[in-house]
């Protein structure tokens, strides 16, 4: 009977090695390139805006442009990895120098959501979708 108990085990943890790659892969969001022109729609707590942003993507780099009337031009630099993206890039905002961050999470390979920073000055949220 043990040699049966034996034999039932090996061939349990044998199926789940073989198993396991399918559902592991099945659970890891797909790869999207990034790389293209976004309209971000922005709410903070300081006002909305709806900048342009054109992204180019390396690998897990990325590498753009961000474009609004409010915080005017400036080239970003990010990453994007497992689903998650995040870039920042300096502006300036009556006078005072600042780190805009924003983070997010790629939804669809049209369709960005997250989070935004302004410099410690403001925070909001925002959606982002393909042109």
């Amino acid at each position: 009977m043990s040699r049966f108990r034996s034999h039932m085990s090996i061939v349990a943890i044998a199926s789940a090695v073989l198993v396991m790659p399918g559902v592991l892969a099945a659970q890891a969001p797909a790869k999207v390139d990034l790389t293209g022109k976004w309209q971000f729609s922005v709410t903070t707590s300081a006002g909305a805006g709806t900048p342009t942003v054109t992204l180019k993507q390396l690998g897990d780099s990325l590498t753009g442009h961000y474009s609004s009337p409010v915080l005017g031009e400036a080239d970003l630099k990010g990453t994007v990895t497992n689903g998650k993206f995040g870039f920042t890039f300096p502006a300036e905002v009556q006078g005072a120098s600042l780190v805009v961050k924003y983070n997010g999470t790629v939804e669809s390979k049209d369709e960005l959501k997250g989070t935004v920073d302004l410099g410690g000055q403001a925070t909001g949220t925002f959606t982002a979708k393909r042109q």
